[in-house]
Parts: C-alpha cells; sequence; structure tokens
C-alpha cells in the first residue's frame, strides 16, 4: 500500500475519479515530478491553489499532490509508507523456491538520511491538511517505524496510541536466524498535544468487544484468498497489501460516516474500499499507474453499506448534561423518595433542592455516594438505585427518561404540530412515566 515519488520522469497524470467529486472542485490534470528534490517540502510560495475532488485516486507524487489539497480539509489519515527494507539480495526458502518479497524501486532510499529526509516531508505536508482535531494511524514494521515515530515527534505531531497489529499467518523466517517477524506497529495521533476533541469511538469499540475495552493488541490474518488481488498471471498486484479488516477497524475507531479519510500511499486501495463501504469519503494518492488502476477497478465494485447499518453507537460525551435536580423537577424522582445502593447498605433522602441526604449530612449524589463508601469519587447516577414497582433501577434511568423526552421535545420544536400552540411544553412539564 505504499510507494513514494522517486525518478527523473516529470509528466501530467489525469485524476482517476471514482465517484461524484465533492464540494472542492476539480483538476484535470496533476503535474507529478518524481525528482529527488520531490521528496523536500517546497516553499509556500511555490504551492498551487489547492484544489482536489472528494472519493477520488490522484496519481502523483505524494508531496506535491497533498501540497494540492486545501488546508484543514481530512478527519483521519491512514499512512502506509515505504518501509525501507534495505533488502541486499533475493531471498529463498529452504526449497530454493524464491520469496515474493517487496523488491520494488518505491521501496529503495540511498540511505537512512534520505529516508528521514521524505518522512519528515510527507509528514509536513499532512499537517497542513490535517482539520484541527483530525488524527493519524500511520503503520510500519521495524525497519522504519522507529524513524517514523521520532520524526512524529519532532514535527509537533502528539501520540495517543501505538498499536500492535499481531499477524496470524505471518512468514517464516527460512533462514533461522531470526524470531519470525509477526507483527507490524500502527502509530495513532493527533497534529498537536492540544487536540484534545478528537474522534474516538470508545462506546461502539467498546459494546462489539464484549463489553470490555478494546486493547492496543490486533489479531488479523495477512490479506489472503480471495481478497487478495492478483494480476492476469496469478501474481500478487502489490506486495504490501493491507487487510480490510485491519483498515476497517481503524476508520470505525477513528472515524464517522461522511468524514473525509486520505491515504497519501494507496497501492492496492484498501483504504478507498473500506472508507466507500463504511459511507467516509475518501481521497487517494499513489504514484504507480498501474496500482492506481487496479484500485480504481476494485473500489468501483464495492457497494457503501445501508446508513441505518452504520448508525454508531451514541457518544455519553456527546450528550446533553442533565443534572440531578431536573430529574427531581421533572417529577421523575420525588422529594422524599429514598434511594439505596445496588446491595441496600446505604439510604439516602431526595431533598427538594436536588440534593440527597444522609442523616444530616446533604450534598449532591456523587458526593453522598463517595462520602457512604469511603471513597474519593463516585458515579452517582450509577450507584444510588430507587424501587420501581417490585423492581430496583438506577437513577440514570431517570435521566435517560428525561433526555428522551426532551429530544422528543427538540424535535417537535424543528417541526412544530399546528395543533400545538408550544412544542416546547414538553420541556417544561414532561410527562412522568409509568412505573
Amino acid at each position: 500500500m505504499h510507494s513514494h515519488g522517486v525518478g527523473s520522469l516529470r509528466t501530467g497524470v489525469p485524476f482517476m475519479r471514482i465517484a461524484q467529486a465533492g464540494s472542492l472542485g476539480s483538476k484535470s490534470q496533476v503535474q507529478v515530478s518524481r525528482t529527488e528534490a520531490s521528496r523536500t517540502r517546497r516553499p509556500s510560495g511555490s504551492v498551487a491553489t489547492p484544489t482536489c475532488p472528494f472519493d477520488t485516486i490522484l496519481v502523483g507524487d505524494c508531496i506535491e499532490t497533498i501540497d494540492r489539497l486545501p488546508a484543514e480539509s481530512v478527519d483521519l489519515v491512514f499512512a502506509d509508507p515505504p518501509y525501507n527494507l534495505q533488502l541486499e539480495g533475493a531471498l529463498t526458502r529452504p526449497d530454493q523456491s524464491l520469496v515474493d518479497a517487496v523488491d520494488d524501486d518505491w521501496d529503495k532510499f540511498e540511505s537512512f538520511s534520505a529516508y528521514d529526509r521524505f518522512t519528515r516531508a510527507w509528514l509536513t505536508a499532512i499537517k497542513r491538511v490535517m482539520k484541527p482535531n483530525a488524527t493519524l494511524f500511520v503503520i510500519g514494521s521495524y525497519h522504519n517505524i522507529f524513524r517514523v515515530g521520532a520524526a512524529l515527534q519532532d514535527e509537533g505531531f502528539w501520540i495517543l496510541n501505538d498499536i500492535i497489529w499481531r499477524k496470524a499467518n505471518p512468514m517464516p523466517n527460512f533462514r533461522g536466524r531470526r524470531f519470525t517477524n509477526a507483527h507490524e506497529t500502527l502509530i495513532w495521533a493527533t497534529k498537536s498535544a492540544e487536540a484534545k476533541a478528537y474522534t474516538f469511538n470508545y462506546e461502539a469499540l467498546k459494546a462489539a468487544n464484549e463489553d470490555c475495552q478494546l486493547r492496543s493488541d490486533w489479531f488479523f490474518p495477512l490479506c489472503t484468498g480471495a481478497e487478495r488481488l492478483k494480476d492476469a498471471s496469478g501474481r500478487k498486484t502489490h506486495p504490501t497489501q493491507k487487510p480490510e479488516a485491519l483498515v476497517g477497524r481503524v476508520l470505525l475507531s477513528a472515524s464517522r460516516p461522511g468524514d473525509v479519510v486520505l491515504d497519501p500511499f494507496l497501492g492496492s486501495g484498501t483504504t478507498g474500499a473500506v472508507a466507500k463501504r463504511l459511507g467516509r469519503r475518501f481521497v487517494g494518492i499513489e504514484r504507480d499507474p498501474l496500482y492506481a488502476e487496479a484500485a480504481r477497478a476494485r473500489i468501483e465494485g464495492i457497494a457503501p453499506l445501508p446508513e441505518a447499518v452504520l448508525a454508531g453507537t451514541p457518544s455519553k460525551r456527546a450528550e446533553a448534561r442533565i443534572a440531578f435536580l431536573s430529574v427531581v423537577e421533572a417529577g421523575l424522582i420525588r422529594p422524599g423518595e429514598t434511594l439505596f445502593d445496588a446491595r441496600r447498605r446505604h439510604d439516602a433522602v431526595v431533598r427538594a433542592d436536588g440534593t440527597i441526604a444522609v442523616g444530616a449530612i446533604g450534598g449532591s449524589i456523587h458526593k453522598i455516594g463517595a462520602l457512604v463508601q469511603g471513597l474519593p469519587a463516585c458515579n452517582g447516577w450509577t450507584f444510588w438505585h430507587r424501587a420501581v414497582g417490585a423492581t430496583i433501577e438506577p437513577i440514570d434511568a431517570a435521566r435517560a427518561r428525561l433526555r428522551e423526552t426532551w429530544g422528543e421535545a427538540e424535535g417537535r420544536a424543528a417541526s412544530p404540530d399546528p395543533a400545538t400552540k408550544n412544542p416546547r411544553d414538553a420541556l417544561d412539564k414532561p410527562e412522568t412515566p409509568p412505573l
């Protein structure tokens, strides 16, 4: 999934549009520079007016092409840059058959310093087009990921996690001189330490993982079988095609439907294919026209999932804040009512002012919950319960009912019923649900 601009040819290559261009507009051609100088960031005065359509593969040098994109236009970047494997000769199996390894020109650099210059250049270019709260995933092996990580920090990115992709079916170490290389590393980062409102779909990931927090070690097989693109002779179209499941988890973790995903080293088009299926928009950059054509054909065959399937799990952090007093004022919990913990070890009485009291000591549901347990903090919404008929429920259930009522009232306010003089009356006099 990765190639970069090297060589000596300068040519114009048309955009390869996958779908209708987006609001950014389009250009009929892009000049592609494949010289060593193209690895170095150009002065800002020489950058053309940034324009680029969405849902498109742009054929050209990644840095020059990124410079054509509008500033702060991308929500998520997935980058699979050249690994710089430094292979010194052909690899053979014990039976002397050749290993189909990465030996393409795009993975060759004259020195580590040349690779570092290239890395800093594309990171600088990427940073300009990332929105303030966008994030970047970059994947690599031990050959390059430590150099990329150092460059990320040098360029001001803020690392959130490193994630291990543990391969279910890694290639063996044929010479028996090292451990089997069974993983790759992804670095997840924001463009600065100040970016706090980045997308992380924590609730959805946890729910899909048996209600356990998703860990930073991911287990996926290599891309094989029908998913693997092959040419007419049966050879792999691209040597480092990533599995769709891996890229899918990245997009589901850190983007939402409609977000723009950029892949500056598109290769076989996995990012574009997954983005289209998951209702994201994408911009893919690839310097090799053969890879770009294979990616184009692949993406054209992808059908987006229905919107109902893509609906995400609501984030609790995004929900409107509701005070316990509001729940009391709405009549969902009444003054004088007794609250207790799930094991009925502690009792508290609800006061009319929205506080609760244990004996003569009063305070918030959180403060009193912490006090009776001898703890520094407590989530009162889940700690305190109330009787509902023959059962008990956390007081958070009453808050959820009020939030639902408020949401319905907001909807009626947006589309008022002619028979209703004031559609926000439900906010003032919410109906108490049956108990």
